[in-house]
Protein backbone atom coordinates (compact mmCIF):
# COMPACT_ATOMS: atom_id res chain seq x y z
CA UNK A 1 0.00 0.00 0.00
CA UNK A 2 1.59 3.41 -1.32
CA UNK A 3 -1.65 5.96 -1.48
CA UNK A 4 -4.24 5.86 1.50
CA UNK A 5 -7.43 7.37 0.70
CA UNK A 6 -9.03 8.13 4.58
CA UNK A 7 -12.65 8.91 3.92
CA UNK A 8 -14.23 11.17 7.18
CA UNK A 9 -10.69 11.75 7.95
CA UNK A 10 -11.85 15.22 9.52
CA UNK A 11 -14.42 13.78 11.62
CA UNK A 12 -13.53 12.49 15.37
CA UNK A 13 -12.00 9.18 14.47
CA UNK A 14 -10.85 9.87 10.88
CA UNK A 15 -8.59 13.00 12.41
CA UNK A 16 -7.30 10.67 15.63
CA UNK A 17 -6.56 7.93 12.56
CA UNK A 18 -4.26 10.15 10.38
CA UNK A 19 -2.67 11.65 13.89
CA UNK A 20 -2.31 7.94 14.91
CA UNK A 21 -0.49 6.99 11.71
CA UNK A 22 1.38 10.04 10.85
CA UNK A 23 3.27 10.49 14.19
CA UNK A 24 3.98 6.80 14.27
CA UNK A 25 7.78 6.77 12.87
CA UNK A 26 7.17 3.53 10.89
CA UNK A 27 4.23 4.78 9.16
CA UNK A 28 5.27 5.43 5.31
CA UNK A 29 2.33 5.96 3.39
CA UNK A 30 1.09 8.72 1.59
CA UNK A 31 -2.60 9.61 3.22
CA UNK A 32 -5.32 11.12 1.19
CA UNK A 33 -8.07 12.88 3.63
CA UNK A 34 -11.51 13.33 1.73
CA UNK A 35 -13.78 15.09 3.34
CA UNK A 36 -17.09 17.15 2.56
CA UNK A 37 -17.21 19.00 5.95
CA UNK A 38 -20.51 18.44 6.90
CA UNK A 39 -21.21 20.16 10.60
CA UNK A 40 -18.58 17.75 12.32
CA UNK A 41 -15.75 18.12 10.45
CA UNK A 42 -13.13 20.24 10.93
CA UNK A 43 -10.12 21.18 9.39
CA UNK A 44 -8.18 22.46 12.23
CA UNK A 45 -8.30 19.41 13.49
CA UNK A 46 -5.18 18.40 11.23
CA UNK A 47 -3.65 22.55 10.66
CA UNK A 48 -0.08 20.77 12.16
CA UNK A 49 -0.39 17.84 10.11
CA UNK A 50 -0.59 19.39 7.00
CA UNK A 51 2.27 22.04 7.54
CA UNK A 52 4.82 19.36 9.11
CA UNK A 53 3.74 16.77 6.67
CA UNK A 54 2.45 17.89 3.22
CA UNK A 55 4.40 15.82 1.21
CA UNK A 56 2.97 12.95 2.99
CA UNK A 57 -0.47 14.63 3.50
CA UNK A 58 -2.93 15.37 0.87
CA UNK A 59 -6.30 17.01 1.88
CA UNK A 60 -9.37 16.88 -0.50
CA UNK A 61 -12.89 18.94 -0.07
CA UNK A 62 -15.34 16.46 -1.65
CA UNK A 63 -18.02 14.40 -1.05
CA UNK A 64 -18.05 10.57 -1.44
CA UNK A 65 -21.38 10.71 -3.09
CA UNK A 66 -20.33 12.78 -5.91
CA UNK A 67 -19.12 9.47 -8.30
CA UNK A 68 -17.09 11.07 -10.35
CA UNK A 69 -14.84 13.15 -8.34
CA UNK A 70 -13.79 10.32 -6.18
CA UNK A 71 -12.69 8.67 -9.46
CA UNK A 72 -10.84 11.73 -10.52
CA UNK A 73 -8.90 11.16 -6.72
CA UNK A 74 -8.54 7.42 -7.14
CA UNK A 75 -7.10 7.93 -10.66
CA UNK A 76 -5.29 11.01 -9.59
CA UNK A 77 -3.31 9.67 -6.60
CA UNK A 78 -3.39 5.70 -7.74
CA UNK A 79 -5.17 4.64 -4.34
CA UNK A 80 -4.65 1.21 -3.62
CA UNK A 81 -5.89 1.08 -0.31
CA UNK A 82 -8.49 2.79 1.82
CA UNK A 83 -10.03 3.29 5.09
CA UNK A 84 -13.71 4.15 5.35
CA UNK A 85 -15.01 6.81 8.20
CA UNK A 86 -17.25 8.91 6.41
CA UNK A 87 -20.44 8.69 7.85
CA UNK A 88 -23.68 10.50 9.12
CA UNK A 89 -23.27 8.98 12.81
CA UNK A 90 -25.45 11.03 15.55
CA UNK A 91 -28.44 9.19 16.40
CA UNK A 92 -30.56 11.60 17.16
CA UNK A 93 -29.83 13.50 14.12
CA UNK A 94 -31.45 10.27 12.48
CA UNK A 95 -34.56 10.40 13.92
CA UNK A 96 -35.21 13.82 13.00
CA UNK A 97 -33.94 13.67 9.62
CA UNK A 98 -32.66 10.48 8.26
CA UNK A 99 -32.62 11.49 4.68
CA UNK A 100 -28.82 12.33 4.90
CA UNK A 101 -28.26 9.06 6.64
CA UNK A 102 -29.52 7.11 3.81
CA UNK A 103 -27.06 8.98 1.37
CA UNK A 104 -23.77 9.09 2.77
CA UNK A 105 -23.65 5.55 4.66
CA UNK A 106 -25.58 3.54 2.31
CA UNK A 107 -25.12 5.33 -1.45
CA UNK A 108 -21.52 6.92 -0.25
CA UNK A 109 -20.33 3.75 0.46
CA UNK A 110 -21.79 1.90 -2.80
CA UNK A 111 -19.82 4.81 -4.72
CA UNK A 112 -16.71 3.69 -2.84
CA UNK A 113 -16.86 0.62 -3.44
CA UNK A 114 -18.28 0.52 -7.37
CA UNK A 115 -14.94 2.78 -7.42
CA UNK A 116 -12.91 0.16 -5.44
CA UNK A 117 -13.84 -2.43 -8.00
CA UNK A 118 -13.38 -0.07 -11.04
CA UNK A 119 -9.77 0.15 -10.12
CA UNK A 120 -8.96 -3.30 -8.10
CA UNK A 121 -6.43 -4.26 -9.98
CA UNK A 122 -4.17 -1.69 -8.03
CA UNK A 123 -6.51 -2.06 -4.51
CA UNK A 124 -4.68 -3.44 -1.84
CA UNK A 125 -7.53 -3.74 0.52
CA UNK A 126 -10.49 -1.53 1.70
CA UNK A 127 -11.40 -1.37 5.34
CA UNK A 128 -14.81 -0.49 5.99
CA UNK A 129 -15.12 0.93 9.80
CA UNK A 130 -18.94 0.10 11.51
CA UNK A 131 -20.58 0.37 14.62
CA UNK A 132 -21.48 -1.75 17.38
CA UNK A 133 -24.80 -0.38 17.00
CA UNK A 134 -25.54 -2.72 14.17
CA UNK A 135 -26.44 -5.28 16.29
CA UNK A 136 -29.43 -4.01 18.30
CA UNK A 137 -29.85 -3.88 22.29
CA UNK A 138 -28.41 -6.35 24.29
CA UNK A 139 -30.03 -7.73 27.95
CA UNK A 140 -28.31 -7.90 31.09
CA UNK A 141 -26.35 -10.60 30.06
CA UNK A 142 -24.34 -11.45 26.64
CA UNK A 143 -22.34 -9.98 24.65
CA UNK A 144 -21.88 -9.18 20.55
CA UNK A 145 -20.10 -11.42 18.69
CA UNK A 146 -18.99 -11.22 15.00
CA UNK A 147 -22.05 -13.95 14.19
CA UNK A 148 -24.69 -12.06 16.20
CA UNK A 149 -27.51 -11.40 13.70
CA UNK A 150 -28.18 -7.23 12.81
CA UNK A 151 -30.97 -6.01 14.27
CA UNK A 152 -30.80 -2.04 13.92
CA UNK A 153 -32.61 0.27 16.20
CA UNK A 154 -32.36 3.61 14.45
CA UNK A 155 -31.95 5.14 11.11
CA UNK A 156 -28.56 5.59 11.84
CA UNK A 157 -28.13 1.97 12.76
CA UNK A 158 -29.96 0.71 9.81
CA UNK A 159 -27.94 2.40 7.25
CA UNK A 160 -24.65 1.66 8.86
CA UNK A 161 -26.55 -2.33 8.89
CA UNK A 162 -26.39 -1.70 4.79
CA UNK A 163 -22.89 -0.54 4.36
CA UNK A 164 -21.95 -3.28 6.23
CA UNK A 165 -24.10 -5.62 4.23
CA UNK A 166 -22.52 -3.89 0.87
CA UNK A 167 -19.23 -3.96 1.94
CA UNK A 168 -19.23 -7.87 2.49
CA UNK A 169 -21.42 -8.19 -0.76
CA UNK A 170 -18.64 -6.98 -2.55
CA UNK A 171 -16.23 -9.09 -1.06
CA UNK A 172 -17.92 -12.46 -2.11
CA UNK A 173 -19.36 -11.23 -5.75
CA UNK A 174 -16.33 -9.30 -7.06
CA UNK A 175 -13.94 -10.57 -4.97
CA UNK A 176 -13.06 -7.50 -3.47
CA UNK A 177 -10.10 -7.42 -0.40
CA UNK A 178 -12.30 -5.77 2.60
CA UNK A 179 -12.31 -6.00 6.27
CA UNK A 180 -14.56 -4.61 8.59
CA UNK A 181 -14.81 -3.05 11.87
CA UNK A 182 -17.46 -3.13 14.41
CA UNK A 183 -16.57 -1.07 17.56
CA UNK A 184 -17.89 0.37 20.59
CA UNK A 185 -18.50 4.09 21.97
CA UNK A 186 -15.31 5.89 21.32
CA UNK A 187 -14.32 9.17 23.40
CA UNK A 188 -11.00 11.21 23.58
CA UNK A 189 -9.81 14.17 21.72
CA UNK A 190 -11.51 16.15 19.04
CA UNK A 191 -15.05 14.39 19.25
CA UNK A 192 -17.48 17.11 18.51
CA UNK A 193 -19.73 18.26 21.98
CA UNK A 194 -23.12 17.04 20.68
CA UNK A 195 -21.95 13.46 21.92
CA UNK A 196 -22.43 12.04 25.87
CA UNK A 197 -18.66 12.64 27.10
CA UNK A 198 -17.94 15.96 25.34
CA UNK A 199 -21.01 17.50 25.86
CA UNK A 200 -21.27 16.37 29.42
CA UNK A 201 -17.67 17.60 30.10
CA UNK A 202 -18.04 21.62 28.33
CA UNK A 203 -21.58 21.69 29.92
CA UNK A 204 -20.14 21.16 33.53
CA UNK A 205 -17.04 23.37 33.04
CA UNK A 206 -20.41 26.36 32.21
CA UNK A 207 -22.98 25.22 34.92
CA UNK A 208 -25.03 23.95 32.58
CA UNK A 209 -27.40 21.44 32.81
CA UNK A 210 -26.47 18.31 32.03
CA UNK A 211 -28.97 15.92 29.85
CA UNK A 212 -29.30 12.39 30.77
CA UNK A 213 -32.01 10.81 28.68
CA UNK A 214 -34.39 8.60 30.75
CA UNK A 215 -33.36 6.90 33.80
CA UNK A 216 -29.60 6.97 32.82
CA UNK A 217 -29.30 3.29 32.76
CA UNK A 218 -28.46 2.73 29.55
CA UNK A 219 -25.16 0.81 29.32
CA UNK A 220 -22.12 1.49 26.60
CA UNK A 221 -19.17 -0.03 26.41
CA UNK A 222 -16.54 2.41 26.39
CA UNK A 223 -13.47 2.86 23.87
CA UNK A 224 -10.31 5.25 24.15
CA UNK A 225 -9.90 6.79 20.27
CA UNK A 226 -6.62 5.80 20.51
CA UNK A 227 -7.11 2.07 21.11
CA UNK A 228 -9.55 2.27 18.34
CA UNK A 229 -7.14 3.82 15.82
CA UNK A 230 -4.12 1.10 16.70
CA UNK A 231 -6.83 -2.15 15.90
CA UNK A 232 -7.89 -0.57 12.52
CA UNK A 233 -4.44 -0.20 11.58
CA UNK A 234 -3.72 -3.55 13.23
CA UNK A 235 -6.60 -4.96 10.94
CA UNK A 236 -5.65 -3.85 7.89
CA UNK A 237 -1.96 -4.79 8.45
CA UNK A 238 -2.50 -8.32 9.49
CA UNK A 239 -6.53 -8.91 8.96
CA UNK A 240 -7.69 -11.62 6.76
CA UNK A 241 -9.44 -10.13 3.70
CA UNK A 242 -13.47 -10.85 4.03
CA UNK A 243 -13.38 -10.98 7.91
CA UNK A 244 -15.00 -8.75 10.54
CA UNK A 245 -13.52 -7.75 13.85
CA UNK A 246 -14.91 -6.75 16.79
CA UNK A 247 -13.43 -3.61 18.70
CA UNK A 248 -14.47 -3.27 22.31
CA UNK A 249 -13.37 -1.08 25.30
CA UNK A 250 -13.90 -3.77 27.92
CA UNK A 251 -15.57 -1.08 29.42
CA UNK A 252 -19.16 -1.52 30.59
CA UNK A 253 -20.47 1.78 32.20
CA UNK A 254 -23.84 3.27 32.57
CA UNK A 255 -24.34 6.57 31.09
CA UNK A 256 -25.42 7.92 34.27
CA UNK A 257 -22.48 6.52 36.29
CA UNK A 258 -20.40 7.93 33.21
CA UNK A 259 -21.85 11.60 33.67
CA UNK A 260 -21.37 11.22 37.72
CA UNK A 261 -17.37 10.54 37.13
CA UNK A 262 -17.38 13.66 34.61
CA UNK A 263 -18.92 15.43 37.59
CA UNK A 264 -16.41 14.14 39.94
CA UNK A 265 -13.63 15.09 38.14
CA UNK A 266 -14.69 18.67 37.21
CA UNK A 267 -15.79 19.11 40.93
CA UNK A 268 -12.01 19.03 41.75
CA UNK A 269 -10.49 20.69 38.97
CA UNK A 270 -12.65 23.68 39.16
CA UNK A 271 -15.30 23.65 42.17
CA UNK A 272 -18.37 24.78 42.96
CA UNK A 273 -18.98 27.09 45.73
CA UNK A 274 -20.67 26.30 48.86
CA UNK A 275 -19.40 22.67 48.71
CA UNK A 276 -21.82 21.73 46.05
CA UNK A 277 -21.43 19.45 43.57
CA UNK A 278 -21.48 19.73 39.68
CA UNK A 279 -23.74 16.53 39.93
CA UNK A 280 -26.70 18.74 40.80
CA UNK A 281 -26.53 20.07 37.46
CA UNK A 282 -28.02 16.17 36.35
CA UNK A 283 -31.23 16.98 34.55
CA UNK A 284 -33.02 13.52 33.28
CA UNK A 285 -34.95 13.86 30.11
CA UNK A 286 -37.37 12.20 28.00
CA UNK A 287 -35.73 9.10 26.41
CA UNK A 288 -35.21 9.27 22.77
CA UNK A 289 -37.58 6.56 21.02
CA UNK A 290 -35.68 3.62 20.66
CA UNK A 291 -32.71 3.79 22.84
CA UNK A 292 -31.30 0.97 22.91
CA UNK A 293 -30.53 -0.07 26.56
CA UNK A 294 -26.96 -2.39 26.70
CA UNK A 295 -24.71 -2.58 24.52
CA UNK A 296 -21.28 -4.96 25.01
CA UNK A 297 -18.54 -6.23 22.90
CA UNK A 298 -16.60 -9.37 22.61
CA UNK A 299 -13.20 -8.48 21.14
CA UNK A 300 -11.60 -11.95 21.68
CA UNK A 301 -11.25 -12.28 18.12
CA UNK A 302 -8.75 -9.66 17.52
CA UNK A 303 -6.73 -10.45 20.24
CA UNK A 304 -6.61 -14.15 19.47
CA UNK A 305 -6.14 -13.42 15.87
CA UNK A 306 -4.14 -10.04 15.54
CA UNK A 307 -3.04 -9.91 18.89
CA UNK A 308 -4.75 -6.31 19.89
CA UNK A 309 -6.37 -5.29 23.10
CA UNK A 310 -7.61 -1.88 24.75
CA UNK A 311 -5.04 -0.08 26.35
CA UNK A 312 -6.38 2.47 28.08
CA UNK A 313 -7.81 2.45 31.31
CA UNK A 314 -11.16 4.30 31.46
CA UNK A 315 -10.49 6.31 34.38
CA UNK A 316 -6.90 7.37 32.92
CA UNK A 317 -8.90 7.77 29.63
CA UNK A 318 -11.90 10.15 30.83
CA UNK A 319 -9.18 12.51 32.54
CA UNK A 320 -7.06 12.74 29.33
CA UNK A 321 -9.85 13.38 27.68
CA UNK A 322 -11.17 16.54 30.11
CA UNK A 323 -7.60 17.68 30.16
CA UNK A 324 -7.90 17.88 26.34
CA UNK A 325 -11.17 20.32 26.15
CA UNK A 326 -9.43 22.40 29.06
CA UNK A 327 -5.92 23.09 26.54
CA UNK A 328 -7.87 23.10 23.73
CA UNK A 329 -10.76 26.20 24.50
CA UNK A 330 -9.61 27.62 20.93
CA UNK A 331 -11.14 24.64 19.49
CA UNK A 332 -14.37 24.31 21.72
CA UNK A 333 -15.44 27.59 21.21
CA UNK A 334 -15.01 27.40 17.46
CA UNK A 335 -17.12 24.35 17.33
CA UNK A 336 -19.47 25.83 19.14
CA UNK A 337 -20.38 28.91 17.95
CA UNK A 338 -22.10 27.21 14.11
CA UNK A 339 -24.00 24.55 13.66
CA UNK A 340 -23.35 22.97 17.44
CA UNK A 341 -24.80 25.51 18.90
CA UNK A 342 -27.94 25.72 16.72
CA UNK A 343 -28.60 22.25 17.04
CA UNK A 344 -28.41 22.25 20.91
CA UNK A 345 -30.68 25.49 20.85
CA UNK A 346 -33.19 23.36 18.61
CA UNK A 347 -33.39 20.21 20.61
CA UNK A 348 -31.83 19.86 23.83
CA UNK A 349 -33.39 23.13 25.24
CA UNK A 350 -36.87 21.77 24.07
CA UNK A 351 -36.55 18.90 26.54
CA UNK A 352 -34.83 21.12 29.72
Amino acid sequence: MKNLLVTGGCGFIGTNFIRYLLLSSDFKVRIINVDSFTYAGNLANLKDIAEEYGDRYVFIKEDICEKDAMDRVFKEYEIDGLCHFAAESHVDRSIIGPDSFIKTNINGTFNLLELARLHQDKLVLFHHVSTDEVFGSLGKTGFFKEETPYDPSSPYSASKAASDHLVRAYSRTYGLPVTISNCSNNYGPFQFPEKLIPLMILNAFEKKPLPVYGDGQNIRDWLYVEDHCKAIWTIMNNGKPGETYNVGGLCERTNIDIVELICQIVDEIAPIPEKKSHKDLITFVDDRPGHDRRYAIDCSKIKRELGWEPEESFEKGIKKTIKWYIDNKEWVEDIKSGEYKRWIQEHYQKSL
